[in-house]
């Protein structure tokens, strides 16, 4: 762990057991709406990119925690996780726009895909700013994005869980 992580310690520990003890609770409560999930054209996408979301927080916040390795290497993890999470996203997002049972206005489209693409946008944003050598900054946005991720995969899981229920 570098100087820059060592005041994040603390943080990060909190975070990755929150974030691990959510992840295993919602794979848990999709798992008992599969069937009904999966009936869907949008909830699999959704809940598979809300799964991707926290996971990103565990790669993040338990990568910060490793001893030894060089802020940039932090950074470009974070970075590559955080691609790994968009690409799921993107997927979710392609999914709700072409969504032809519950079709909406473009901003009303938008606002159903905003929740799970902030706490992602967030992650490599500051991943490329502590890449860039501007690490407090960056440091602070993947902070942000961690506790994103845990507002995001919640606000997710309900409305899918919601969604099934309809």
């Amino acid at each position: 762990m570098t100087d820059a992580l060592d005041g994040w310690s603390e943080f990060n520990v909190a975070m990755l057991g929150a974030t691990a003890a959510l992840a295993g609770l919602l794979i848990v409560a999709m798992s008992v709406n599969i069937g009904s999930i999966m009936q869907s054209k949008t909830l699999p996408a959704r809940a598979a990119a809300s799964i991707a979301t926290l996971v990103l927080a565990i790669v993040a916040t338990g990568l910060a925690l490793a001893p030894g390795q060089p802020i940039w290497l932090y950074g470009l993890e974070v970075l590559v996780a955080a691609g790994i999470a968009a690409a799921f996203e993107a997927h979710a997002v392609s999914t709700i726009f072409r969504d032809e049972l519950h079709p909406g206005s473009p901003v009303e489209l938008a606002g159903k895909s905003a929740a799970g693409l902030v706490p992602v946008v967030v992650y490599l944003v500051g991943a490329a700013l502590v890449v860039g050598g501007a690490v407090p900054v960056g440091l602070m946005l993947i902070g942000i994005g961690a506790i994103l991720a845990i507002v995001s995969a919640i606000v997710l899981a309900w409305v899918v869980l919601v969604e099934v229920l309809r």
